[in-house]
């Protein structure tokens, strides 16, 4: 499930997977697969720049009807936009025990692309991290580096309910590894975090 973080620039705003059989992420109406985001936190690992930009392949649908209904795609009972059409290929488990981000995700991501394509605008946006500002900026919208480490940090978990048998995927794994051997400036976000990390399961 998304959860709800606290941006700089659009205030509060979903992120997370949303389908527990593929690994594309959402980012409010911007898609964008695991692997992805990733290797961009594992290329600010290495940097020692003040500024660090690089392009993150990612999808765009531009009407709230086309993205979906999460909660009536989970539920059944809604199968319209992007998400609906997800949720037809790939159902909500009958059993609870089931409720596990599937590590294997990547597996159906030709299936998942093709879907998204008829659905969203295929784009190059830009992500950028700039010490002097202190922010992390995914495609127009900003975050703390604390904000920023949140989303990692949920990356890292699987998100909600959680990486199934506590085990991520090889890209998660290598994330982290940069992570934990990295020194850059970027990583500020690996100190204690206050307040800014995600509140509460979000379903728009």
């Amino acid at each position: 499930m998304p959860l709800a973080f606290q941006s700089t620039t659009h205030g509060t705003v979903a992120f997370g997977f949303f389908n527990i059989d593929t690994d594309l992420l959402l980012l409010e109406n911007r898609f964008f697969f695991a692997t992805g985001f990733t290797r961009l936190v594992g290329e600010m690992c290495a940097a020692t720049a003040d500024r660090y930009e690089a392009g993150l392949e990612a999808w765009t649908i531009d009407r709230r009807e086309d993205v979906g209904d999460l909660m009536g795609a989970i539920r059944g009972t809604g199968h319209a936009g992007f998400i609906g059409g997800v949720y037809r290929r790939f159902p909500f488990p009958a059993a609870p025990e089931d409720f596990r981000q599937k590590p294997e995700g990547e597996r159906n991501r030709p299936e998942i692309a093709a879907l998204i394509d008829r659905w969203a605008r295929r784009e190059a946006i830009a992500v950028v991290a700039d010490l002097r500002a202190g922010e992390v900026d995914i495609g127009g919208v900003g975050f703390t580096l604390a904000g920023f480490g949140e989303l990692v940090r949920y990356v890292e978990r699987g998100g909600w309910p959680r990486w199934r048998d506590d085990t991520p995927p090889a890209c998660v794994r290598e994330m982290m590894r940069a992570v934990n051997a990295g020194g850059s400036w970027i990583l500020a976000w690996t100190r204690p975090i206050g307040s800014a990390g995600p509140s509460r399961p979000s379903t728009r």
